[in-house]
């Protein structure tokens, strides 16, 4: 009778264990958990690697390659993205992010651990040996078994939408880097105009001084000439400030340091290309690839899986499974008598105060919730579609028309301003005016230029995720005293 009790013990401590699958774990459990998808979801958009670094013989390979990269010197868009991803430590530490979130789906998969309780009476009771009875319990979480499945469901779903966050996170990097490294090529572009204009006034004040000391030009006109290189050789200072700071923001993104941060970059910008991409299906293009929509629909998925959790539980928010023993020994008078019974009880929390009716409402409200950004987040995706593709397009004509028509024509008006002025046709005022003009005409085509590459770079980011949106107007650049404005 003894035996069959201890058995029935057993098989009712055993229960919750026979009852309950095993969930395969090794995905969650392996050192790169998730990245692998991370890595190919990248490098399909944006064609460069990204690694996760964990060791420091990683860490020395990866270093090696950057020296390698960084070796060239003058360094382009490409190579840029490329030693951003590889050497970039705030990518680093979103990927532990993504670590730690297939620690807790690796967590979900787990059976709860039971509770363990032993107990002893009656210690020290005259003609016993050290006690009297001992009592044993394990108190099994009964809901958590039954509610496994769709716990480790939702924890999946945050898996899924931690390696997209992880995924976003590169595109973003790779797409700040690209616009960087374009802004800074582009300040560098700009000082090298306001130089070469810079020479220009420099020989025209000199020559205003001469005129001047011959009696053949005024005073007045003389400290025009000069305030126009003064205030030009500021403007010049000022936009070397510009680039340098502009070279640094994209050395940080590159996370560069040391003797690595000696590199340099062209000198101006690419030419604009013979031909434009076309993108006729990029609403549709951005709806199925955008990451950040991916991510939307993984929130409403786990929403609703949490959703269903809640409903199913409304009533019952705890249910143990108590199972154990109880070891009794009493004096007989033919010595002491050991008797083993086994126990199970089942605790509960009886739902009188609360009926779960307002978890429930929690849950369907925040389904509401994500159901809405959903909605709203495929209604902006469209958009920006449409905007970085029109932008793409618009600006490439803006600049051909800078590049092509603005200023070969004033080129040539400054040209015929100085043959007429060396005839003493022109005055020394209107051939000021001119060179200011065709200066401003060069900056407003640079900035120009700079606006197409930076809404091709948005093009990108548009249809993967990562940091869409319109080309930015840039800084004013005016000429010094210019009436014209100035460009951006």
């Amino acid at each position: 009778m003894m035996a069959a009790r201890m058995r029935l013990a057993l098989v009712a401590l055993a229960s919750p264990f026979l009852l309950t699958g095993c969930i395969s774990a090794s995905e969650y459990a392996s050192a790169d958990a998730g990245f692998f998808h991370v890595s190919r979801q990248t490098a399909n958009a944006t064609g460069k690697q990204t690694v996760w670094i964990q060791s420091r013989e990683e860490a020395q390979v990866i270093s090696g390659r950057v020296k390698a990269l960084m070796d060239r010197k003058t360094i382009d868009v490409e190579t840029a993205v490329q030693v951003a991803l590889l050497n970039n430590k705030g990518l680093q530490a979103s990927y532990a992010d993504l670590g730690s979130s297939a620690a807790d789906a690796w967590q979900s998969t787990m059976l709860v651990n039971p509770k363990v309780g032993i107990g002893l009476t009656g210690i020290g009771t005259p003609g016993l040996e050290a006690f009297k009875s001992v009592e044993g319990v394990i108190a099994s979480n009964l809901l958590a078994f039954a509610t496994r499945k769709q716990t480790a469901e939702i924890a999946d779903a945050s898996f899924w939408k931690a390696q997209r966050a992880a995924a976003l996170q590169t595109l973003q990097l790779a797409a700040e880097t690209r616009r960087a490294w374009i802004e800074a090529v582009a300040a560098w572009e700009t000082v090298a105009q306001l130089n070469k204009a810079l020479e220009t006034a420099d020989a025209a004040s000199e020559l205003a001084q001469k005129l001047g000391e011959a009696g053949s030009l005024t005073k007045a006109g003389q400290a025009r000439e000069h305030v126009f290189h003064a205030e030009l050789a500021a403007q010049a200072a000022k936009a070397r400030l510009e680039a340098r700071l502009a070279k640094e923001r994209l050395t940080r993104l590159m996370g560069l340091w040391g003797a690595d941060i000696d590199y340099r970059i062209p000198n101006s910008l690419p030419r604009l290309p013979k031909r434009l991409m076309k993108r006729d299906l990029i609403e549709r293009e951005a709806l199925q690839k955008r990451i950040d929509l991916q991510m939307a629909k993984l929130d409403l998925e786990a929403t609703a899986r949490s959703y269903r959790l809640t409903k199913a539980t409304r009533f019952v928010t705890d249910l143990e499974l108590l199972t154990g023993f109880e070891t009794e020994r009493d004096r007989e008078d033919h010595g002491v008598e050991t008797r083993t019974t086994g126990d199970v009880e089942l605790e509960f929390v009886i739902p009188i105060f609360d009926s779960g009716r307002a978890r429930l409402r929690k849950s369907e409200v925040a389904y509401m919730r994500a159901a809405n950004l959903l909605a709203e987040k495929a209604v902006n995706i469209r958009s920006e579609a449409r905007s970085a593709y029109q932008a793409y397009r618009s600006t490439n004509d803006i600049a051909r028309h800078y590049l092509n028509s603005v200023v070969p024509l004033r080129s040539k008006i400054e040209e015929e301003s100085l043959l007429t002025y060396n005839g003493m046709i022109t005055n020394t005022f209107e051939l000021l005016a001119d060179s200011r003009d065709r200066v401003n005409s060069t900056l407003m085509a640079v900035n120009a230029k700079r606006d197409f590459w930076l809404a091709e770079a948005d093009l990108l980011p548009a249809v993967y995720g990562g940091g869409a949106g319109a080309v930015s107007a840039g800084a004013e650049v005016a000429v010094a005293g210019g009436d014209s404005g100035g460009g951006h």
